[in-house]
């Protein structure tokens, strides 16, 4: 049957795996990520990206541990909001809490692991859905308007795109998350040691549980730097095996 058979080439579409990536776009993607971090223009358009991933991480949590999420706001200068209802203390507010600044290098970590298997087209559906979902949550024009664009063109890839486009798009996003989650936790510290930022996700840990803000900021940047070493060697094994290398 003809609506069968298109499930089915759908199917396997989705779940197949496609040729490795030559080294060199491994490497250059790699590139072209750092740069992006670590330029502040393109990292100013660009962060909104990693703020989708950090509200989006608040709010699976919360709903994973039984809180209700009553919405997400993203804002044009890069900052987010997520609201829930629930107890304002125990496990729940504090893994809620502590899952923002993780979530765009545990993402990417789930990212280069797909792509360590080649699953390029898996990895771009996965992350049309997830925008998707999290789009229902958002309560203000701007962060509708981010996740639409962000989500179509996704989806202009994932569709339209040739093969080598597609991999050159994934390996990109997957090292941009890795590199984008350490810089705003080196930010987030900057800005504390400041008194900028009092109500950080930090500081509210530290109120609800006997470790300092610093303490906390700890466990981000370590958390951040283990997942980017972790996908780096997944990400790279196209350039192991190249060097006859394995991992």
């Amino acid at each position: 049957m003809p609506l069968i058979d298109g499930l089915t080439t759908l199917w396997d579409k989705l779940l197949g795996a496609q040729p490795d990536p030559p080294p060199l776009l491994v490497l250059l993607t790699a590139v072209v990520a750092l740069v992006v971090v670590a330029t502040r223009l393109p990292w100013r358009i660009a962060r909104n990206a990693v703020t989708i991933a950090h509200e989006g991480g608040h709010a699976l949590v919360a709903l994973l541990t039984g809180r209700k999420l009553r919405g997400i706001r993203l804002h044009s200068d890069t900052s987010g909001l997520t609201l829930s209802a629930g107890r304002p203390s125990g496990p729940g507010m504090i893994l809620t809490l502590l899952a923002g600044y993780l979530a765009p290098s545990l993402i990417g970590l789930a990212g280069a692991w797909l792509l360590a298997g080649n699953r390029i087209t898996l990895l771009l559906w996965v992350a049309v859905v997830l925008l998707l979902a999290m789009l229902v949550m958002i309560r203000n024009v701007f962060g509708v308007l981010s996740l639409l664009v962000t989500g179509g063109v996704v989806l202009a890839v994932s569709w339209y795109a040739s093969p080598q486009v597609q991999a050159a798009f994934a390996w990109t996003s997957v090292w941009f998350l890795l590199f984008g989650g350490v810089r705003p936790v080196i930010e987030l510290q900057r800005l504390r040691s400041r008194g900028r930022m009092p109500e950080s996700d930090a500081d509210q840990l530290a109120r609800l549980t006997p470790f300092p803000p610093l303490f906390w900021v700890t466990v981000f940047l370590l958390v951040s730097l283990a997942a980017l070493g972790a996908g780096a060697l997944l990400l790279a094994g196209p350039i192991l095996t190249d060097a006859g290398l394995t991992i």
